[in-house]
Parts: C-alpha cells; structure tokens; sequence
C-alpha cells in the first residue's frame, strides 16, 4: 500500500507544480515519491513489471490533471495523448530500473536526468511530437525564477527539476542509512541552495536587463468567434467587416501593424487566388490611409491540382487524379499592396497531420484524420518565414502550437526577425487551463529569444509580452476588443538562439554512454 501511495502522490505532487494554477517548487519534490518506489522494489521478482505499472499510475495522474482539457477538442485526441505519453514516461523509468540494478547510484541518476532530457528532446522531433509537460516548461508563470533560459532554454529548466530530485532522494537513502539529523541538515542546505542560486542569479539578470530597440505600435485584435458555432459558419466577407468595426476607434497613422488571430479568414481560399481574396482586399483597404501600417493574420487556404506528379506525402485526395494541398497559413500585407505567405510547419498530431501514415493507416485507416475540426492533413513549408517592412523591420509569424518549441521559434530570429507574433485559435478547449498554459508557453520564447511577442488569440488570451516574459496587456478570455500598445523590436542574438538545445543533445549521448557500459561496470554500494 505505501508504494501505491507514494506512486499516486508523486502524480499529485507534479501536477500542483504544474502552470497556470499550480506552483512550481513542488516540481522539485515530485519526483522523490516515485523514486523511492523503484528503489524499494529493485531486487523484488518481477521488479520491472512492478515499475512500469507504479511510474504509469502516476505519470497517468499527472498527464491527466495537467492536460484533461484536450478533450474538449477531441476524446480520442486526449485519450491517445494521455496514454500514448505516460506510455512513454514510464518507459523512461523502466530503462533506468533496468540500469539502476546493474550500476552505481551516481551512474544511474545522471543516466536518468540524461534519459529524460533525451525524451523531452524526442518529443521535440519526431511525429507524434507532444513537448507540452517538458519540465522546463513549469516555471512558465514565474518567468524572474527562469531569465537564465536565454542560455539554456527549457531544457535548463529540466535539469534544474531533475537535479534538485535526485539530490534530495540521495539524501533520504542516506538517512534511511544513518539515522543522523547532520545528514537531513546538509541536505536541506545544499539543495536550499540549488534552488535558491539560480532564482538568485534570474534576479540579477531581470534587474539589470534593459530592453532596447525601435517602438512598435501593434493594433491585437481578439474577434472571439465560437469556433463550433460560427468560426466555419460565416463568410469572409462577415470577418472583414468585424475586422473592420473592432479597429475603426483605434486605427491611426502612429500604428505600425494590425495583427488578427490563427484562420480568422476560414472561408477556405484558393491558394493563387490570394490577391483577390477578401482578406487581402480587406488588409488594403483598412491600411490605405495609413502609409506605415502593415496587416498579419490568420487563413485557411488548399490548393486543388489533377497532377501526379505534384502530390507528396501531405497531400490529401478527393477523387482519381483530384488532389489538394490544404494550408493553415499566415499572410502579410504591406502598405504598398505587396504581401506575403507562410504556412504552419508545427502541426498538431492528429488534427494537422497522420503521423506515420505509411505504417499507420492501414491499421487505423482515416481515425487520425478528423479530429478537433479538421478534415485533411495540412501541407507545411520548411523554412522559418519572416515579414519585413519596407525599413526592415522584421517579425516572425508564429502559428499556433508552434509557439511551444523553442529551438523552432529561435529559427525566426536567426532569419532576422525583430519581434514575434503568435496568431493562435485556443477556443477548442474551452474555459480550461489549457488556453492559460499555451499563453503562459509564449512568455518562455521572449526569454529564450529576447523577443517582445505580440499575441493574438481568437476568444483570449490576446496579449503583449515584453522581453522578460512579462506580460504587459492582455485581453480576457472570451472577450470581444483590441489590444493598442507598444513594443520593442530587439537585433541581438541569444547564447540560446545561437545553440538551441545543446543540453539535451549533450544528454542523449551521456545516456547512450553510460546504458553501453552499464553491464561492464558492478554494483556498488550507495
């Protein structure tokens, strides 16, 4: 019973660190409970069977605390979501049950952190990519703990948890030991300190941090249409007037750009009829006064064509020799009329893509497909698009879930990009933490790339974030208005833009290291 008590409470205990609700100085404990299982059961029969079940009750508890709210989306989305990734967590634990029977106490922990860094980076890789619980991504809401991430990344973060665990878990095994208080006093000093020291060291960044770069006044527009209800119900020609009502009181010639959310244009628009489309008619005609005012925003765009020869791997089928690429892009329009496309690269499992699709859709046939409002796969572009203005000033259009990975969004800002926008739709999920979470996200990418983000979110959170991670304006959920405010845009690159994530690529090859000499080296004692 006490295992089973200590697996649920580890499940608890990570889930409380969790962002936006949550605080997360327990993410520096949440681990110990689970940590204590395994090693009670290491020598027992059946021990890795015993792992995997305890690590998945727990990890299944966090999953499910932290990210229920997919299902407001999609129910198979958050079931395969929920599963497919305490799946893969308690993997993680059984590999390290499996390295832990066989080497040092030290070999195994730094093969552990090593492990887990190399499955968050994993989840930043390859299809089935979901990197929304990386560690990292806890102390999303008390961004002045965290300044230093313009260095690490939220991979630092990670390491930082991680850390913190395993030190304090040694030092219960050894007073479990030794029974003496001297022992519990320079535990709690040394681990006082690795949690203090960094804080302190964030501190010392924000304080002496001073943004710089040209002023730019951004319109944030927040439409907040029911994406169930009207978002695929109304006409282009509707939006354009909304666009159009929500920026008459506030559009002047001091504004430099007017950004609107993720598809507000979901009129499903032919790719080479984009210069006559109502968005970009509409973009004309509300910047053609105002000579230094530029326009981003959301579209849904396809692109039909009978050629064999053009279809490739995201290319979805109507009929015999009918086929179409279907794009969830961004488009930017400058005052002289000129104007330009990018489409979403970081799609969402399921909804935007069909993981896999060779070796998965013979088994599961189109179940991938229509989920969370989407009935094709999307066709994505490679490189990281970034919009200039006339006097080159450049911002990066970042789309939606693409605003969760960070060594992805540094690619804007190695092409030049002075300042981020987010145009994002989170009113799939409803009035959940699941909206609150993916703003919180975006104040990582401002540390990491010391980029000010302009946010524009369909129903909220619309909102500008500064330099630190701070926001400085927002808008509520589900509230209809218009964010005018200003920003700085920023020329200088980060030690983290520069990198990306190194220590997680460091870590993949200490784990690789230390499982192939894990059955040459014997046990030793703690």
């Amino acid at each position: 019973m006490k295992n089973l008590f200590f697996a649920i409470l580890s499940g608890l205990v990570l889930a409380i660190g969790w962002p936006t609700y949550g605080f997360p100085l327990f993410l520096f404990f949440g681990f110990i409970p689970l940590l204590l299982v395994e090693h009670s059961i290491r020598e027992e029969k059946r021990s890795g069977f015993k792992v995997f079940a305890y690590s998945f009750l727990a990890f299944f508890i966090w999953n499910m605390i932290t990210t229920w709210w997919i299902y407001n989306s999609t129910a198979f989305g958050m079931w395969f979501a929920e599963i497919a990734n305490t799946l893969l967590m308690s993997l993680v634990f059984v590999i390290y049950h499996m390295v832990a029977k066989r080497t040092t106490f030290t070999n195994a922990s730094l093969f552990l952190i090593c492990l887990w860094l190399g499955f968050e980076y994993m989840h930043l890789q390859w299809e089935f990519s979901w990197p929304w619980l990386t560690l990292g991504n806890g102390f999303a809401t008390y961004t002045s703990w965290i300044q230093w991430y313009e260095y690490t990344g939220t991979f630092g973060g990670s390491l930082w948890v991680w850390i913190v665990n395993i030190s304090l878990f040694k030092g219960i095994l050894r007073y479990k030991r030794y029974q003496e208080t001297k022992v519990l006093k320079r535990v709690a000093i040394f681990n006082i300190a690795y949690i203090v020291i960094p804080i302190l060291i964030s501190l010392i960044l924000l304080s002496t941090y001073t943004e710089t770069g040209k002023k730019q006044e951004v319109l944030i527009l927040q439409p907040n249409i029911n994406p169930y209800t009207e978002k695929y119900n109304t006409t282009d020609a509707r939006i354009g007037d909304l666009i159009t009502t929500l920026v008459q009181d506030t559009l002047s010639s001091s504004v430099d750009f007017i950004i609107a959310p993720e598809t507000v244009y979901a009129d499903n628009n032919k790719l080479s009829n984009f210069e006559y489309s109502i968005a970009k008619r509409t973009s004309r005609r509300l910047i053609s006064n105002y000579p230094t005012t530029h326009v981003i925003a959301g579209i849904s765009m396809y692109d039909r064509f009978t050629d064999p020869e053009r279809v490739h791997e995201q290319t979805n089928q109507f009929g015999p020799n009918d086929f179409y690429d279907d794009y969830n892009s961004a488009f930017f329009v400058r005052p002289d009329g000129s104007s330009e496309l990018y489409h979403k690269t970081k799609l969402v499992v399921g909804v935007e893509n069909f993981p896999y699709q060779s070796v998965l859709k013979p088994i599961l046939g189109d179940a991938m497909i229509d989920l969370g409002g989407t009935v094709a796969k999307k066709t994505t572009q490679e490189n990281r698009e970034v919009f200039f203005t006339r006097d080159s000033v450049g911002v990066g259009p970042i789309i939606c879930y693409e605003s969760v990975y960070g060594e992805f969004v540094t690619g804007y800002v190695r092409n030049k990009a002075d300042f981020l926008a987010i145009i994002t739709n989170d009113a799939w999920w409803g009035a959940t933490q699941g909206h609150q979470q993916h703003l919180a996200y975006a104040r990582l990418r401002a540390i990491e790339t010391r980029r000010s983000i302009a946010r524009s979110a369909n129903t909220g959170i619309s909102a500008l974030i500064d330099q630190t991670g701070t926001i400085t304006q927002y808008l509520p959920y589900n509230t209809q208005g218009v964010i005018k405010g200003q920003l700085l845009t920023n020329d200088a690159i980060t030690f983290y833009v520069r990198a990306g994530d190194y220590i997680a690529r460091i870590a993949i090859f200490i784990a690789i290291f230390i499982f192939l000499i894990t059955f040459t080296i014997r046990k030793k004692k703690l």
